[in-house]
């Protein structure tokens, strides 16, 4: 009989609960090591630290570990803030501060300066002079999502335009590129890490496109006052702190400026849906055009609610049609980010960089990491 392995039974029970499973998902063992009936083999024990997504060494230990997010945390549910990280926010965090650290070493060798524009303002400074300060730095004019056809082509013309003012942004919905890892809008909706070299924003693709731009605005505000945050934005409302209100008050008059929708909503309401007709205006989501309303004072919070609630389960019906597939290497470097990417790719082919830590970096490996770096390749002669 294969030799057991003495495990603490709370360690088990803390692996479930960290898991977001129920303990009915696991094997009926598991149960049975919790209420000390039985103990597990050494494989039978590897195959539930692989189930729960915990490092197996942590079952060793005398009792659970604490596990803090690394970064100001702003998640709130019900005005709450929330206890646990999932295991897939973790590792998506942890893999973010090594690519950031990677990136920043790179940048440093290649003689990069500090970007002036992160910390450069506060939660002091008035909403238009955030505005006025973000379009300065990003070559955005106050149109720029106008002039575009639609949200799809604008979202990439603004991801396009914060990476060339030097920040790295990336866009993955599952951890990694693990496709039984979903990423859970629900749990956040992104984070940012702020730095003078190489600040990094991650906007969680499991989420609406339309929303994510209000997502990526919001965070990059967090860059120009220079703090890391974390925050899910339940119902489009901010945690009820000074730093994730202001930013909130930047995104949304960034994306949909008070004077403009002013003028435009009398004739809108007229249409019977101004939301929807005024998110094809500013190319964004119909949800950011209502809240903007409501904090206007143009409808009240009970129409705001309304429309949320009916908007948001009109979404989850239509992912539930939506079927897989879509361009493998346009969607890595949507995960990647292309300046990231980039960097690595040149990193690896001037020797700076092991093909092998390249991979690792990238998460593509041997054929898969050549045909991206063509994929780069052909993206930047457009």
């Amino acid at each position: 009989m294969a030799n057991v392995v003495h495990v603490n039974p709370d360690l088990i029970r803390w692996a479930v609960d960290r898991s977001g499973l129920q303990l009915e998902d696991f094997p009926s063992a598991v149960k049975d090591w919790i209420d000390q009936k039985k103990q597990p083999t050494f494989n039978m024990l590897q195959s539930f630290a692989s189930k729960a997504r915990v490092p197996f060494g942590y079952l060793f230990l005398d009792r659970p570990p604490v596990e803090n997010i690394p970064i100001p945390d702003y998640r709130t549910i019900r005005d709450k803030r929330v206890r646990r990280p999932s295991p897939d926010l973790i590792d998506t965090i942890q893999e973010m501060q090594l690519r950031q650290a990677w990136m920043r070493e790179f940048l440093l060798e290649e003689g990069h300066a500090p970007l002036p524009y992160v910390n450069s303002e506060s939660t002091k400074s008035s909403v238009e002079e955030m505005v006025g300060s973000l379009r300065r730095w990003l070559q955005l004019r106050q149109t720029w999502a106008t002039d575009h056809d639609t949200w799809e082509d604008a979202l990439r013309d603004l991801i396009r335009q914060i990476e060339r003012s030097g920040i790295l942004v990336f866009v993955n919905g599952v951890v990694g590129n693990s496709p039984n890892r979903s990423l859970d809008p629900e749990e956040f909706r992104g984070f940012v890490l702020s730095d003078d070299i190489a600040p990094l924003i991650f906007v969680n693709g499991s989420d609406s496109k339309a929303a994510q731009m209000f997502t990526l605005v919001h965070e990059l505000v967090h860059i120009w006052i220079g703090e890391d945050a974390l925050n899910n934005l339940v119902d489009m409302h901010p945690a009820s702190v000074d730093v994730e209100k202001f930013c909130n008050r930047v995104a949304a008059e960034f994306l949909v400026p008070a004077a403009k929708l002013k003028s435009l909503w009398p004739k809108c309401v007229l249409d019977g849906s101004p939301f929807r007709v005024l998110a094809r205006r500013f190319k964004v989501s119909p949800i950011v055009v209502a809240r903007r309303a409501k904090d206007l004072k143009l409808i009240t919070a009970d129409d705001f609610f309304s429309f949320y609630h009916s908007y948001m389960e009109e979404l989850r019906l239509r992912d539930k049609s939506k079927k897989g597939g879509g361009d493998f290497y346009r969607t890595q470097n949507a995960r990647l980010g292309h300046r990231f990417g980039r960097a690595v790719v040149a990193a690896a082919e001037m020797g700076r960089l092991s093909y092998q830590q390249a991979f690792d970096l990238t998460r593509l490996h041997g054929s898969t990491f050549d045909k991206y770096a063509d994929f780069l390749r052909k993206q930047d002669e457009r």
